[in-house]
């Protein structure tokens, strides 16, 4: 599948059609506890959640717990190779089964009074089964989860009666199959715990109009203008093309400050340190600083024995941004997959960054073991970019909470942040005076 030229990004910007009136989302939405108990009642168990990747339950007796606010799943990989998922919770008294990530598991055994089942989910022993009376080993199974597989990722949700997660994801899957997404493996995971809501975080990777403002430096290495979106339900999407300065400082910089920019923000995508000059040499008559940096990280891709020969200049330096409700977003492109997701703390002011982190590695490469690592927001240092996008969630929390700041005000460069909104007032199936609306004239 050939990726849209460069002349596509030229066409079509980040606004698209301009409203007639921004659009107003009320705070309360980020801070009231009422609010996150009704996400926790009527949301979070009812949509499809990527909870770890394959690469964590890889090999029977592997699992992986995976908890969002209140409900912690089990998701377990069986004797006969079949991936299930449970509520971790025992039967009898409710105490979780497992906690983290581990593997050889042969039986899934409470340590608390030792009820017993196998991987399957079938109850197998009750100590001192004679003090309950009359009871059947069948009555009691794990209660299960529903869980499924996109590449690499994997999904639960808590709805027996939910969609399929292929109906869910939508056109997301197709739109990116050209990048191989399967090819790539999870080396480690990243939980960042976060002063801010679950939603607060989300919507930082929902748009790229803070770029020009909080990025500077990414500012002087990609096209945050022409940077196209679509809306398809549950999922939306952006491109950006990376290795070019953004229109807005057109003409005002060298091949040499483009690449310095990107290589301070991102030269570890290309295998290339701070402070390396632009190999001025390497750019043949004709060529971009785009076409520069793309050979490099094709080079650094074969230099890890992956080919990525077959992909064009716009497909290595185009990022692909996909927001999957309520909490997901996927950075791709041929030789990058970062997945994000944000998960709701104790309370509404609280929150977690989760970042998956994956390489592409060669067909035949053996199986490594995900490092999943916690820290504050103090402690977490994901590089320029990354960092500065969490240096400011603490601030947009707390203004959140001051009486004249009623409504978040939306432009049609933020909608990815709107579709979230319009999605999560239908799942909590709010009234129509509390759903969201464009601001009256004068509003």
């Amino acid at each position: 599948m050939t990726h849209s030229s460069t002349d596509t990004h030229r066409r079509a910007d980040a606004i698209g059609e301009p409203p007639a009136r921004p659009t107003r989302v009320p705070a309360e939405r980020y801070i009231s506890p009422a609010f996150a108990r009704l996400e926790v009642e009527r949301m979070w168990p009812r949509v499809w959640q990527a909870a770890c990747t394959v690469d964590h339950v890889a090999e029977a007796g592997d699992y992986f717990e995976y908890r969002c606010g209140p409900y912690s799943v089990l998701i377990v990989r069986g004797d006969d190779g079949e991936l299930r998922a449970f509520q971790n919770a025992c039967r009898h008294r409710g105490n979780a089964l497992c906690t983290g990530a581990g593997s050889s598991l042969r039986e899934l055994k409470c340590g608390y009074h030792g009820w017993t089942w196998d991987l399957a989910g079938a109850l197998k022993r009750i100590p001192n089964r004679k003090g309950f009376g009359s009871v059947h080993m069948s009555e009691f199974p794990l209660a299960p989860v529903r869980v499924d597989t996109w590449e690499r990722l994997v999904f639960v949700n808590l709805d027996p009666g939910a969609m399929p997660l292929a109906d869910y994801l939508e056109a997301v899957p197709g739109d990116i199959a050209w990048c191989g997404l399967g090819d790539f493996r999870c080396y480690a995971t990243m939980t960042i715990d976060v002063d801010a809501n679950w939603k607060t975080i989300a919507d930082g990777y929902s748009e790229t109009y803070h770029v020009q403002t909080l990025h500077p430096e990414l500012h002087q290495c990609m096209d945050d203008v022409y940077a196209p979106q679509k809306i398809w339900g549950h999922t939306g999407k952006s491109e950006s093309l990376y290795g070019v300065p953004s229109p807005r400082l057109a003409g005002s910089l060298s091949d040499e400050e483009v690449w310095d920019a990107y290589v301070y923000t991102q030269g570890a995508l290309m295998g290339v340190a701070e402070g390396t000059p632009f190999p001025r040499d390497r750019q043949a008559l004709g060529e971009t600083v785009a076409d520069v940096i793309a050979t490099q990280i094709k080079e650094f891709a074969a230099g890890r024995g992956v080919d990525i020969g077959w992909a064009s200049t716009d497909q290595v330096m185009c990022l692909h941004q996909y927001n999957i409700f309520p909490n997901l977003t996927l950075l791709a492109s041929a030789d990058h997959l970062t997945v994000m997701t944000s998960l709701p703390g104790p309370d509404p002011d609280r929150g977690q960054l989760v970042m998956t982190l994956m390489t592409r590695m060669p067909p035949q490469a053996p199986r490594v073991r995900p490092t999943d690592v916690r820290m504050g927001a103090d402690e977490a240092h994901p590089g320029v970019v990354m960092s500065q996008d969490i240096a400011v969630l603490t601030g947009l929390q707390r203004g959140m909470h001051q009486p004249g700041f009623t409504h978040l005000v939306l432009s049609a460069e933020e909608r990815r942040i709107i579709n979230m909104h319009r999605n999560l007032e239908r799942y909590l199936d709010l009234p129509g005076p509390e759903r969201i609306c464009q601001a009256e004239a004068g509003g």
